[in-house]
């Protein structure tokens, strides 16, 4: 009998749509039934942003507050393995995918099911996977895999083209002079890869291995850098949520959180992590590999 895939994920510039279809692709054969499924809001998220927009979804992106979807309508009642696809929003999973996993029917569907996700972002993706995972868990789904395809260039760069991405819609190189937006056409390519690995597991119904083959096959990583900063910006965020969700002039306070945002990102991070580099992560190289190794795993437990 053939093995039943739920693909189930939302985009908005349609990069996610490209590398979830590359990762099918190991599974077109007559031994597997594939289903791919995009999830739409129903007042949706234009593209390319304006910049009001864009910091608009701050709030409800890191507080985990839901919008109402389009109708979807699944073909299974239940799958021999789900894909989700998503995106991080200001380190927290998008508000559509909050929105399908707080989505009652889907739950069912979830529950007792082995699920892979894979996730679109910029760099930063620990803050929203810990979130995902909890999703997860109280749904009853067996996370059995992880995939992290991200902009590789740097920090202060990618934080430039993805703006440039955001707010203009173009995915060329910035003034001729900076790279491409977005992950790597070749990594998103290479994503077969990662689906094939998939499908050996899948097919055998022994997902007991599976996280680490990915993680030897650079499916998924996680820097050093990136890591201090997520866990210090998580609380920054949630601090500005809330303060957004309770301002009498939500306008205005979101303008001061976006020239707050900008200060942080440019100037405040790259002293901060200059000083942590220096004289802390020489002598914090233990509890760095500890934090790392829980990272790249699926456990919900530190």
């Amino acid at each position: 009998m053939s093995k039943k895939i739920l693909a189930i994920y939302y985009t908005q510039t349609g990069q996610l749509g490209d590398i979830v279809s590359n990762f099918l692709m190991p599974f077109e054969s007559s031994d597997f039934m594939v289903e791919k499924v995009c999830i739409n809001p129903v007042t949706k998220f234009t593209f390319p942003w304006s910049s009001d927009s864009f910091f608009d979804a701050m709030p409800e992106s890191v507080l985990s507050k839901p919008t109402e979807l389009q109708p979807f309508v699944l073909k299974e009642t239940s799958y021999d393995l789900i894909i989700l696809g998503y995106q991080p929003w200001f380190l927290s999973p998008s508000i559509p995918t909050t929105s399908l996993l707080e989505n009652e029917s889907f739950k069912k569907v979830l529950n007792n099911t082995p699920v892979v996700t894979i996730i679109g972002a910029r760099n930063m993706w620990i803050n929203a996977h810990e979130r995902i995972k909890d999703y997860l868990r109280n749904s009853g789904a067996k996370l059995v895999g992880n995939i992290a395809l991200v902009d590789k260039n740097t920090n202060l760069v990618s934080a430039v083209t993805i703006l440039y991405w955001m707010l203009w819609g173009k995915k060329d190189k910035l003034w001729g002079i900076f790279p491409k937006p977005g992950v790597a056409d070749a990594d998103i390519l290479n994503t077969k890869t990662f689906g094939q690995i998939v499908k050996q597991h899948v097919a055998k119904n022994n997902f007991g291995t599976l996280q680490q083959e990915l993680v030897d096959s650079k499916a998924i990583e996680v820097k050093t850098n990136l890591m201090f900063v997520e866990g210090r910006a998580k609380k920054l965020f949630a601090i500005w949520g809330n303060l957004v969700k309770k301002a009498k002039n939500r306008k205005r306070t979101l303008v001061f959180f976006k020239y707050y945002l900008i200060i942080a990102l440019f100037i405040v991070a790259p002293i901060v992590l200059f000083i942590y580099r220096l004289l802390f992560a020489p002598f914090l190289s233990g509890l760095i590999k500890k934090q790392k190794r829980y990272f790249l795993g699926l456990s919900t437990t530190k």
